[in-house]
């Protein structure tokens, strides 16, 4: 099995974590998809990774897709509920943490074009798509260690490697202020899979 991805990405990180809690060999191949060399469009089409092939030469793309294929394989620990409405309200959580991604990529890529080209109001709207994502995730883990039930799962990889990357990449976002958040962060900052995946250039 070989991982396509970035050091950087938070969406590749997701896989490479939960790839990691469950032991499953695998390689990783650093290719950026922004570089002029990059071969990502060789396995997704949209140029974006990760991409996943599999033993039997199957390509996969997508971070939600490729959490939902390693869930197949079986591999404990279980990172969804056994219990199909359960595993839909985890499903919703990594949603949730994935578009506070989203919206922190849009922020990062508006400061990144010209000055004169970049929108305000733009950002501002990024910004409070991700102020009322963090509150809404500080809330649902308040008073509990996981996201979801007893369980660590899915859900508290993608809260993680947001919060990671946005402290990574867009430090002057202060998540830090939704004390539950904090906290989670702690426990998860010490996994060994967080450890073995932190981000950099």
């Amino acid at each position: 099995m070989k991982l396509v991805g970035s050091f950087t990405s938070p969406y590749v990180r997701k896989v490479r974590v939960a790839l990691i809690e469950k032991q499953i060999s695998h390689d990783f191949v650093n290719d950026p998809p922004w570089g002029a060399d990059s071969h990502v469009t060789d396995y997704n089409p949209l140029g974006k990774v990760p991409a996943l092939i599999t033993d039997n030469g199957d390509v996969l793309f997508d971070s939600t897709i490729l959490l939902e294929h390693i869930e197949l394989l079986n591999a404990a620990p279980a990172l969804l509920p056994s219990d199909k409405k359960a595993a839909l309200q985890v499903k919703q959580l990594v949603i949730l943490a994935d578009g506070i991604t989203d919206a922190g990529v849009s922020v990062l890529l508006e400061s990144r074009r010209p000055p004169e080209k970049q929108s305000s109001d733009w950002v501002a709207r990024q910004h409070a798509k991700i102020e009322r994502g963090l509150a809404a995730l500080d809330a649902r883990v308040a008073g509990k260690t996981w996201l979801h039930g007893n369980m660590f799962s899915a859900a508290d990889i993608a809260a993680g490697c947001m919060l990671f990357w946005l402290e990574f990449r867009l430090p002057q976002i202060n998540w830090r202020k939704y004390p539950a958040l904090a906290d989670l962060s702690g426990r998860l900052a010490v996994r060994p899979s967080f450890v073995q995946t932190i981000p950099h250039d």
